[in-house]
């Protein structure tokens, strides 16, 4: 009769035990020096040795030639414990006998001495189980056992266990088996079992076990049924599973919100029999890969799950926020979550690739917040344009200065005077000496190597523009109030008019009129003073018509939000700054 490897393969001795030395080193000194405790708790994941390693120290406590603390497999004793004959050592499953009434008989018969063996050994398995009834029928005999008495306990849910059973075993704690050690195994029972297993496909059965030997085991044992060669191919065709490139390009496409691309990829999956539960759990653990990489990309290598290289890592990630990766893994979270309860597991997978294409179609707040993020960098990039592309316009444009002329003036000697030219003592003249003889050139420009001054801006409408200016520098909850206020320039000195008093009190402040001021100065190229008023200053009232008090000032002309995107922007993050959640 066949029988599955993971039985087949189970080990005999605490040197078989995969990934867990630092439980079975103390084991076997305890079972070497004879400092055995009457109540063990082993804890930990499904599939990494619990329930093999208390059969084996149940073997080694009654082993009639124990070799360094693990059984011989060879005497009566670890026969008949094996093959499970002695009724001395009995394994309980605390599932299906959680009742008082199981936990009081085995309690009375725990008073009687073995029959077979030195010590009489109870391995209760899922102990979490157990009724609150029950865990006080044991509590009494963990506290005073008889000397002839052991209890294993085993559980993957520790927090389910009473503290005052917890203060009454020594507990040991599992850990998950390492993808290496798992790798390691399979291909050893490959081999004694004459299966053709690739180094790619053990890799793959390894990380698929998820820490679990058992697990992996099993995948094995599938796998093997359907013969040939086992590598990589053959275990994603045999499993059901969508392969790493194909779970990469699904992501490409949702990363780059192309949902007809993404759906057309995720039929292909569900026409190949893939099951969508399996692809969203490998669009998650990609996407966690991504969010480690990106969040601790340094000390997170430890972390990542191994199934992708670098450099598909960095391609799928590069410009990719971490808020957007977590709106990813939350809503296929949700998703999957609600997988085993869905009438359509393909629609609901559909509808999952859409949210993940398409954030505005999610109600999350993750995916809100993801929006916001990429608002906000939208936001950024658009403020540097102006600024990067006057700097270019400066620079295409050369300097207006006009080049120096020279003109070449020659000099000549004048004619030496005659007595008949020989002015009279009256009509002296004064006499200027020549220039030196020859030809020079003279600049009629004078060179001047000091840099032109920064050019003038023009006063006139300039508003509009400081406007702009001003919003980008400021917090949100100031840029509101430049939308109650208007603006004037007179010669050097810039009004700043305010609806009311509210108004001019949060625009006076040191802070705001600092960022006026730097902002008017670097516009206009010279010193500017920044004065925040009520209303039309009296200084320039006679230089316009005066306004009504109450009325607000004269605005801005208005600009399309199609034609400049930075206004529609800051006013969809005004609009959401304004949003309040209950």
């Amino acid at each position: 009769m066949y029988q599955a490897l993971y039985r087949k393969w189970r080990p005999k001795t605490f040197e078989d035990v995969v990934g867990q030395a630092h439980i079975t080193e103390t084991l076997k000194r305890q079972v070497a020096e004879g400092r055995l405790s009457h109540a063990y708790l082993f804890t930990g994941t499904r599939g990494t040795g619990k329930t093999t390693c208390a059969k084996i120290l149940a073997k080694a406590v009654n082993c009639e030639h124990p070799v360094h603390g693990n059984p011989c497999n060879s005497c009566p004793s670890c026969l008949g414990i094996e093959s499970g004959g002695y009724l001395d050592v009995l394994e309980l499953d605390a599932a299906s006998n959680n009742g008082v009434e199981q936990i009081r008989a085995l309690r009375d018969e725990a008073v009687y001495a073995p029959a077979n063996v030195k010590k009489r050994v109870y391995i209760v398995d899922e102990v979490h189980m157990l009724s609150t009834s029950a865990f006080n029928a044991l509590l009494k005999i963990l506290e005073e056992p008889p000397e002839h008495l052991m209890f294993i306990l085993a559980t993957t849910e520790l927090h389910k266990v009473p503290a005052t059973i917890l203060s009454r075993c020594q507990r040991f704690s599992f850990k998950r088996i390492t993808p290496e050690d798992v790798q390691k195994r399979l291909q050893y029972v490959a081999e004694h079992e004459g299966i053709d297993l690739r180094d790619d496909g053990a890799e793959l059965l390894s990380r698929l076990a998820d820490g679990a030997l058992r697990d992996g085991l099993s995948l094995l044992d599938q796998c093997a049924a359907s013969g040939g060669v086992i590598d990589a191919k053959a275990v994603l065709d045999t499993l059901g599973l969508a392969g790493n490139l194909q779970t990469a390009q699904l992501m490409r496409y949702i990363l780059a919100e192309d949902a007809q691309s993404a759906l057309l990829l995720l039929g292909e999956l569900y026409a190949a029999g893939k099951d969508m539960g399996a692809v969203l759990g490998a669009l998650s653990t990609l996407g966690r890969d991504l969010l480690i990489r990106i969040t601790a990309p340094k000390g997170g290598s430890a972390l990542l799950s191994g199934g992708y290289d670098s450099a598909a890592l960095e391609e799928l990630g590069k410009g990719v926020p971490a808020a957007r990766l977590i709106a990813v893994l939350s809503t296929l979270q949700d998703t999957a979550a609600g997988l085993l309860r869905s009438a359509n597991v393909r629609t609901d997978a559909e509808l999952c690739i859409l949210k993940l294409c398409d954030q505005s179609l999610s109600g999350d707040l993750t995916a809100l917040g993801a929006r916001v993020t990429a608002l906000e960098t939208a936001v950024q990039a658009l403020r540097r344009r102006p600024a990067a592309a006057m700097q270019a316009e400066q620079e295409a444009v050369p300097a207006a200065q006009p080049a120096a002329q020279e003109e070449e003036i020659l000099w000549e000697e004048p004619p030496m005077p005659t007595d008949a030219d020989d002015p009279g003592p009256g009509d002296a003249e004064p006499v200027f000496a020549p220039p030196q003889r020859g030809t020079e050139k003279v600049s009629a420009v004078p060179r001047d190597n000091t840099p032109p001054p920064p050019p003038a801006r023009a006063v006139d409408d300039a508003w509009p523009h400081l406007l702009e200016l001003f919003k980008s520098k400021l917090p949100m909850a100031k840029r509101a109030f430049l939308n109650m206020a208007g603006g004037r320039m007179e010669g050097d000195r810039l009004y700043i008019e305010c609806d009311n008093e509210l108004v001019k009190s949060t625009l006076s402040k040191n802070d705001v009129v600092a960022v006026f001021q730097s902002v008017a100065t670097e516009y206009f190229g010279k010193p500017i003073a920044v004065q925040v008023v009520v209303g039309q200053p009296q200084a320039t009232a006679a230089a316009g018509p005066a306004r009504e008090p109450g009325a607000k000032p004269a605005a801005a002309p208005a600009r399309d939000a199609a034609d400049d995107p930075l206004s529609h922007l800051l006013n969809q993050m005004q609009k959401f700054d304004n949003l309040k959640i209950d």
